[in-house]
Formats: C-alpha cells, sequence, structure tokens
C-alpha cells in the first residue's frame, strides 16, 4: 500500500487558510468554555472511532511499533477530554474580581481573566506522531484557550497527520462550528513555515522539534513588526547525578533502569537521560559493569525517518571519534541502515567540560557517561549545563544532606526535578511542569503539559467600571459559570 503524496501548500492557500482562521476566531474567540469542552470530547471521540486506521498509518510512516502507538493515541484522547474538562472547570482563567475601597477609600471595580490571543500555529512533531502532532498537546490546550488552530503537518509523517486532521474536521461538522477554528497545511520546505510564522495575522507558535528547528521559529517570530511567543520545546540532555551513596547501594539496579529508560522509543524521546554523572569508586565500577550488560542484550531498533537515522550517526560519530570519549557499552549486533544502535560512552570530567560538542543532545539510542574525580568535578559539570527540561538526582537519605546545594544548583537549570526516578514518561496533569530554561524551551515560565498549558494561548485582561451585564460570565457578580475565582483577596469556590 503506498500513500500519496503531500506537496508543500501554496502561498495563496496559506493566504486563505490564514484568513479563514481569523474569521473563525471572531465566533470561536467568544465561545463558551462548555463549547470548547464539546469539542475536544468530539475530537477524542473521532480519533477513537479510526484508531485501527490511524495506527496503521503511523506505523507505516514512523517505523514506531503497535503497542507503542496505541498507548500514545490512547495518550492524545485522554489529553483531549483532559484539556476539555480543566477547560469546562475554569480554573485557568485565574477569574479575579475586586471591589473592595483603595487606599484613599475610593470605591473600585477592577475584574481580570484572560483573552485567547488568535489562530496559533503549531508544527507537529517527528516523534510523537500523535500527541504531539495535529491533535497533540499544543493543538488542544490552543483550541480549550479560545483560539484557531493551523497545523503544519510534518513531513515525516504526512498521512498520519491528514487522518488525525480529518477527525478534527468531522468534530467540527458534527457541532455546527465553523471550518476555520482548525485549518492542516503541508510544507516539507521551510519557506511554509516562515510564511506562517511571519504573517501579521498568526498570533502564537507552538512547536516540539530541535533546538535549530525552534530556534529558526523564534527568531522569525521576532523579526516580525509586532513580535508573537513561540513556545517551541526543544534540545534537552536530561542529566542524571548518581550521588555516591545511592550509587553504591543501587548499582545494579541504577543499571538496569537507566539502560531501559535512555533506549526507550529508540532513545527518541525529548526526556531521554542523556548523560550520566558519577564519582569514581566500586559503586560506578559495579554500575559500570551491569550497564555493559544491560546494554549488549539490546538489538538495534528502526529510527524515526533517514533524518533522524543520518543525524544520529553523524553526533554519535562526532562524540566517539574524540579521543577523550571511549564506548562502555555497545549492543551486540549491528544496526542496519535505518537504525540505531543502542550506545553507552564514557569521558572524563575534565575532558567533558573542555569540549562543548559532548555537551550537545545526541538524539536517539546514545547517553554519555561523565566520570568525576570528585565532589568539585561534580559541581563543575553541573555549572556547565544550560537549561534543561529534566534534570534527575539518584541519592539515599545521606546523599541529599552532603549535596544539598547540588540540588539547590541544578533546580534553577530545569523544569521537573526528579528523584530517584527515570526522566522519561511525563504525566498529563495539572502539577507536570513540561519546559524548561533556554535552550530546553524558549520561556521556562509555561509549560507544554497539563492543564496550566492552556495560559500559553491567551492573555490577560482587566476590565474596569464595567456594568454587571456585559461582563464575560466567568467575572459577572453571580458567577454564572460557578468557577473558582479570587474575590476581593479571597479564594471564593
Amino acid at each position: 500500500m503506498s500513500y500519496p503524496s503531500y506537496p508543500d501548500t501554496s502561498q495563496s492557500a496559506l493566504l486563505e487558510t490564514v484568513q479563514q482562521a481569523q474569521a473563525a476566531f471572531s465566533f470561536y474567540k467568544n465561545s463558551s468554555l462548555q463549547q470548547r469542552y464539546a469539542l475536544l470530547q468530539a475530537i477524542a471521540d473521532e480519533l477513537r472511532k479510526e484508531t485501527s486506521e490511524l495506527v496503521a498509518a503511523a506505523m507505516r510512516e514512523t517505523h514506531l511499533p503497535e503497542p507503542r502507538l496505541k498507548n500514545e493515541l490512547g495518550r492524545t484522547i485522554f489529553q483531549l477530554e483532559s484539556y476539555g474538562q480543566a477547560c469546562a472547570a475554569g480554573r485557568w482563567l485565574d477569574a479575579t474580581i475586586e471591589t473592595r475601597p483603595n487606599a484613599a477609600g475610593v470605591a473600585v471595580n477592577l475584574r481580570k481573566t484572560l483573552l485567547p490571543l488568535g489562530p496559533v500555529v503549531v508544527f507537529g512533531a517527528s516523534n510523537f506522531p500523535f500527541a504531539y502532532s495535529t491533535a497533540g498537546g499544543d493543538t488542544a490546550s490552543a483550541l480549550a484557550a479560545g483560539c484557531t488552530v493551523i497545523v503544519k503537518a510534518h513531513p515525516a509523517h504526512p498521512h498520519t497527520s491528514t487522518l488525525a486532521a480529518a477527525a478534527i474536521d468531522r468534530a467540527l461538522v458534527r457541532l455546527q462550528l465553523p471550518s476555520g477554528i482548525f485549518s492542516h497545511v503541508y510544507g516539507a520546505s521551510f519557506a511554509v513555515g516562515e510564511w506562517l510564522v511571519k504573517h501579521p495575522l498568526v498570533k502564537a507558535v507552538g512547536f516540539t522539534g530541535s533546538l535549530l528547528g525552534g530556534k529558526q521559529l523564534f527568531d522569525w517570530a521576532q523579526q516580525r513588526q509586532s513580535p508573537i511567543p513561540v513556545f517551541a520545546e526543544m534540545g534537552s540532555v536530561n542529566p542524571v547525578f548518581l550521588l555516591p551513596g545511592q550509587l553504591n547501594e543501587q548499582a545494579a539496579a541504577l543499571a538496569e533502569q537507566l539502560a531501559a529508560s535512555f533506549t526507550l522509543g529508540a532513545g527518541q524521546f525529548c526526556t531521554k537521560p542523556g548523560l550520566l554523572i558519577a564519582i569514581h569508586s566500586e559503586g560506578l565500577q559495579t554500575f559500570e559493569e551491569q550497564l555493559r550488560q544491560q546494554v549488549t542484550k539490546m538489538i538495534p531498533v528502526p529510527l524515526l525517518h533517514a533524518g533522524i537515522v543520518k543525524s544520529f550517526q553523524q553526533h554519535r560519530d562526532q562524540a566517539l571519534q574524540d579521543a577523550s570519549v571511549s564506548v562502555l557499552a555497545l549492543s551486540g549486533q549491528e544496526a542496519s541502515s535505518i537504525e540505531g544502535r543502542p550506545t553507552v560512552a564514557a569521558v572524563e570530567a575534565a575532558d567533558w567540560l573542555q569540549k562543548p560538542l559532548l555537551h550537545q543532545e545526541v538524539f536517539g539510542p546514545y547517553t554519555l557517561l561523565i566520570r568525576c574525580r570528585d565532589r568539585a568535578e561534580v559541581d563543575a559539570v553541573a555549572a556547565s549545563l544550560e537549561g534543561q527540561l529534566t534534570t534527575t538526582i539518584m541519592a539515599n537519605e545521606e546523599d541529599l544532606k552532603q549535596y544539598s546545594a547540588l540540588v539547590d544548583g541544578v533546580k534553577e537549570k530545569c523544569g521537573r526535578l526528579i528523584l530517584n526516578g527515570v526522566p522519561t514518561g511525563v504525566e498529563v496533569c495539572k502539577a507536570m511542569q513540561h519546559g524548561g530554561p533556554f535552550p530546553a524551551t524558549t520561556d521556562a515560565r509555561f509549560g507544554a503539559v497539563g492543564e496550566d498549558a492552556l495560559r500559553r494561548f491567551a492573555r490577560p485582561i482587566c476590565y474596569q467600571n464595567w456594568p454587571d451585564a456585559l461582563l464575560p460570565a466567568e467575572l459577572q457578580d453571580h458567577n454564572p459559570l460557578q468557577i473558582v475565582r479570587t474575590v476581593n483577596g479571597q479564594l471564593i469556590p
């Protein structure tokens, strides 16, 4: 079975798409929270109906196995439903009312809520054809926030993207909503993305992918006469600090745990642990031997597409060609032309600190062990790290006492700080923070997963002295939506 080709959307068609998104926004921005909830639920229902076809298409285009894709589609459906529920609950609006007299004794009438930004362009991710693509988190959170959405399909899985887009279109038809609320375009060339980001009717961008791609979108957005926010999730090596006490006590278990984590999904997760940091010790020797045994048994796995295969081989080989880097563990089986061979490299901290090339993410089944002579080198490695999505501390109680300064320092450089766990796996819930300081993302104040993701695509507005009948429902005195609000400094459920 062969899929049709998907040529880049023409500039005239892009213009029509953006204009339709803006026209639909005039309606959709005033939609009720319940209407948005209904739309997200309808999209989830349509995706659920097409599970078999969607999974089959994604398997063909991405080389990912059926169980993984079924789980990811289930996550995507749950994400749509949970964001719809969060939207309807209204907590994310942070509705605030102040009617107390001010310091001068003058009565005030100030009420604040959030307004949707406008049409949002979402760039689908290659490594998550469902959860971070056409019907994924950026699309779901933008729709929940009241924005219209234009998705640019990822060229690595255009047919899967087309099927997901069709499901969204059916949901719009079922609810008799304007078709311009959601649009779907194609673009293997950078020109399509640049045109969309620079168009004045586009008000925000969502992106999951490489540092190179995300930074380019960010730069284009800043070159506009009116710059717009770009919420890009980009590169992260997700360091894991193996502190001495825990390493000596749990070396074998840690090796098994981390071997599974850095190869999960063929190492193509943005939260893959790509750096392991430890001090020379007997525990480290045991850990290395156990890690070697685990990785040797692994088999190479197909990567998502030819571009990722090429990038993985290039960056892996660049690291291994450095004289200070050695191969600690390697899959016992050669990789084919479409596969990635699980690899663990090792380097002394003194060398790593002098070689910025070794600090970069290698996307695929690869991780680097940094061997430190002492605690001072551990601190030096930590100080040299850039912004991360996650940082993990493997430690027992005594380690946490001895290394409290390390923990305090690394939290400045990550969005999620993990104790005795692995970073792969991102729970969809309000407490999750999936973001981090640059270059992990372009704005560390926001996250791409959970209820707070909606806030990326909205801005505050304050109403002063408006009559109750003309206020948005969430700000009216009798609280018709029955949402949680802050009224005169008190949180009122």
